[in-house]
């Protein structure tokens, strides 16, 4: 711990030499001189600078306290540490006293005598010694010689500035890692041979999509018309109402209805016209049928009644109508699997963790039900549309991401050439489709890792080398003992242009790697 100090307090009045005949008792100790907090005492420079001078012989550290500015500026100027309190005096450093001490002039007293009334008694020895010397001159001019040359000479080695532009060779490579995932590896990777551990996500799911319908069916549009002939085969009146029922015999009947009422008069052989339409069953093209075809009386009035057709029946017309085929069932069933498998990967990737990825490629039904497929319509079927919806599980396999990056990253620093260096922040991968899925569920798949590598060259030692040669010497040391980029050649412009030589000082020549875009 160090000594504490020695305080002297000051009195108001006290001059230069009563703090020097105090200070007698004080040899090689630290002395804190404390100022009255009232009244003047050492207020001049030159009663500090004595009181220093006495301190130094005596070998004693000085230290002031107090609040006049005019003392604390004087002391500052001494080198004398001040402070504003005594406890501040023991918590910092005090300032080491000068070796030589003087003041100016204009802080002289008085009656000090001028130096050219003391030349008279000065030594005869002093009086030799002012007389001026032949040499002097000779002296003089020499030592303005050295001080010229030598100003020249650091003009000529500091002011000669150099710049060198090199562009560093650089190649973009890039490296395919086959990688197969395994649902069964342990939790580690082997880079060696590929090895990352997988896992299997499985999800349940329910969409449903809606295709146009491709098959083409006729319909009918408007039922057929016609005039047919009834003949009394009876003495008697025949009515016949409306709704009576004719038919064609040939193949498949078809039916038409009497759609006035007519009354036939009695005796055989008689006959009547009466307008008939085909029934709604029966609309369409397949009404209109020749003349003749229609020969038969349906009902009670068969055994009374003969009917004839002596004119086509005309008017039948049918409209296209889409219609649901197998192929489109099959179509929507496969397009509605795609569908599903793609929005379960999206799913699959929002439920597991940000740093795994779903291989989507390895997508795949592993339930699906007949009850939970329903089609909008069946086959055959008059639809413009067809819908279907259905409910599936489906299975995908997720892998880490980096780990896959890891062993493409292997590959990819297993060719950097020697001398180059890989720029991390350029790296880049790209994953690849899966390639193979086998029985284990063991999936393989690439992943491409490319990055730029630059040759490393380091400029203060570029500097180092180059200094002081001349612009051949350098060029040939940069195009022979650097990897530079083909075709562009290292760039070097030296100042004063008249220089033959590169500076001498190696920090003169700035050395400016530049990268290609």
């Amino acid at each position: 711990m160090p000594a504490k100090p020695d305080y002297l307090q000051l009195e108001a009045g006290d001059d230069a030499t009563r703090v020097r005949d105090k200070m007698a008792f004080l040899r090689g100790k630290k002395v804190l001189i404390v100022w009255p907090q009232s009244g003047s005492a050492l207020t001049r420079k030159l009663d500090l600078v004595l009181v220093q001078r006495e301190a130094a012989r005596l070998a004693v550290r000085l230290a002031f306290v107090t609040h006049e500015p005019e003392v604390i500026q004087h002391a500052r100027e001494l080198g004398i540490s001040v402070f504003e309190t005594v406890g501040a005096s023991e918590r910092r450093s005090w300032k080491r006293g000068r070796g030589k001490l003087f003041a100016s002039r204009a802080y002289k007293p008085d009656d000090e005598p001028d130096a050219q009334e003391l030349m008279p008694v000065a030594s005869r020895r002093r009086g030799l010694a002012l007389q001026p010397s032949r040499a002097r001159p000779l002296v003089q001019i020499l030592t303005l010689i050295l001080i010229i040359a030598a100003i020249l000479g650091a003009i000529y080695v500091i002011m000669p500035s150099a710049t060198v532009t090199l562009t560093p060779a650089q190649a973009r490579l890039q490296a395919e890692a086959l990688i197969v995932a395994d649902p069964n590896a342990a939790t580690g990777i082997d880079i060696d041979i590929g090895i990352i551990p997988a896992t299997l996500v499985q999800i349940p799911i329910e969409d449903s999509a809606t295709i146009p319908t491709t098959g083409v069916r006729d319909l009918p549009d408007a039922p057929a018309r016609g005039v047919v002939i009834f003949i009394n085969q009876t003495d008697a009146a025949v009515d016949l109402p409306v709704g009576t029922l004719v038919s064609t015999s040939a193949g498949t009947p078809i039916l038409y209805q009497t759609t006035q009422a007519a009354q036939l008069a009695g005796g055989v052989g008689l006959q009547i016209e009466a307008p008939v339409e085909a029934l709604p069953e029966f609309s369409g093209s397949i009404g209109n049928v020749g003349e003749g075809l229609i020969n038969t009386v349906t009902g009670d009035l068969a055994q009374q009644v003969v009917v004839r057709n002596l004119s086509p029946t005309t008017g039948g017309e049918d409209r296209s109508q889409r219609s649901v085929t197998q192929q489109d069932q099959e179509s929507l069933l496969f397009s509605l699997r795609q569908q599903i498998q793609s929005r379960a990967c999206d799913e699959m990737t929002a439920r597991i963790d940000a740093s795994k990825i779903v291989l989507c490629d390895t997508m795949q039904i592993i339930e699906e039900r007949n009850d939970l497929i329903q089609y909008s319509a069946n086959i055959g079927d008059a639809a413009d549309e067809l819908s279907l919806t259905m409910r599936i599980v489906v299975q995908a396999t997720a892998v880490d991401q980096t780990q896959g990056q890891q062993v493409a990253f292997a590959r990819l620093a297993a060719q950097i050439p020697r001398g180059l260096t890989l720029q991390p922040e350029t790296i880049e991968y790209a994953q690849g489709v899966v390639l193979s899925i086998d029985a284990d569920g063991r999936v393989g798949f690439m992943i491409t890792a490319s990055g730029l590598v630059i040759a490393q060259i380091d400029p203060a030692r570029v500097s180092e080398r180059i200094a002081g040669r001349n612009r051949e010497e350098a060029l040939a040391y940069l195009n022979g003992e650097l990897s530079l980029q083909d075709g562009i050649a290292p760039q070097l412009s030296v100042f004063p242009g008249w220089l033959p030589h590169l500076p001498l000082l190696p920090f003169r020549i700035d050395v400016r790697v530049e990268r290609l875009p």
